[in-house]
């Protein structure tokens, strides 16, 4: 997907909160593009960005209007959402205008929704919105085991009973997270996020949950990439997880050599499927 875009245009990256954005301008640079175009959100993303950052806007959430004038005035064609917003955020806004016609017109209000609609008024001003993972592709899962010790048989029962139910549960939209012990669901991720959902599982299965992490089946990979960062590991570590499974090849791993390291000093098996 970068190989669709010229380096030397200028790239608009829609900054959420995490490291995520900060390692997207990083790999973008790398790659050759010579002009980073942010839209940054005030108590969401990091400040580091401004070092990495030839124009920057800070914005509250709700603010799309500011934000396609920042991105047309500056001649962004090309854009990429990275790194999330806090689920209260989305749903606790103060929208403009230009947010305010937006929502009304939308008959579900979700992540997907919202990014979806923005995405749209995106490519009303010729600007194309990438997929999330490009110049990232270094960070993919790979199949197989990918870090800490090899797996029981009943772990890999366990993941491959979970994965099953993860994916029906993703196409309803309800999270894309569970935390399975021995053929048993203790926990499906909502509204409170990925984190929360290990925290909440990993305390009624007490110690040796598997944690399973899945796309949707029809996920726009433009916005919402499952990621799994070094935070996950030390909440999973704190809710003695005993494995965490992922999507390989549609799955990000923020701060890899980090995550696996950490991985391995917590003895959790990390597995790509």
């Amino acid at each position: 997907m970068a190989g669709e875009m010229q380096t030397a245009d200028a790239l608009g990256i829609i900054a959420g909160n995490g490291v995520y954005p900060l390692l997207l301008a990083d790999a973008a640079r790398v790659a050759g593009v010579k002009k980073i175009i942010v839209a940054a959100f005030t108590g969401e993303t990091s400040a580091e960005i401004t070092n990495r950052a030839d124009e920057i806007v800070w914005l509250r959430v709700g603010q799309l209007g500011k934000l396609l004038n920042f991105f047309r005035e500056a001649n962004v064609r090309h854009a990429i959402m990275a790194g999330q917003i806090a689920p209260g955020n989305l749903f606790s806004l103060r929208p403009d205008l230009k947010a305010m016609v937006l929502l009304a017109r939308l008959k579900q209000r979700n992540a997907a929704s919202i990014f979806g609609a923005i995405a749209d008024q995106l490519a009303d001003l010729q600007i194309e919105l990438l997929a999330a993972t490009t110049f990232l592709d270094h960070l993919l899962a790979p199949v197989g085991q990918i870090a800490g010790p090899t797996l029981k048989a009943r772990e890999e029962d366990d993941i491959a009973f979970g994965f099953e139910i993860a994916k029906h549960l993703s196409a309803l939209d309800v999270g894309q997270t569970i935390v399975v012990k021995n053929g048993t669901v203790l926990a499906v991720e909502a509204f409170e996020g990925t984190n929360a959902a290990i925290q909440r599982g990993g305390s009624l299965g007490k110690k040796n949950v598997i944690v399973i992490k899945v796309t949707k089946p029809n996920q726009d990979m433009r916005f919402d990439v499952p990621v799994i960062g070094a935070e996950t590991l030390r909440v999973a570590a704190e809710a003695r997880v005993r494995a965490i499974a992922i999507e390989a090849s549609r799955t990000l791993l923020l701060e890899k050599a980090a995550l696996i390291d950490l991985a391995e000093r917590s003895k959790i098996s990390l597995v790509g499927r």
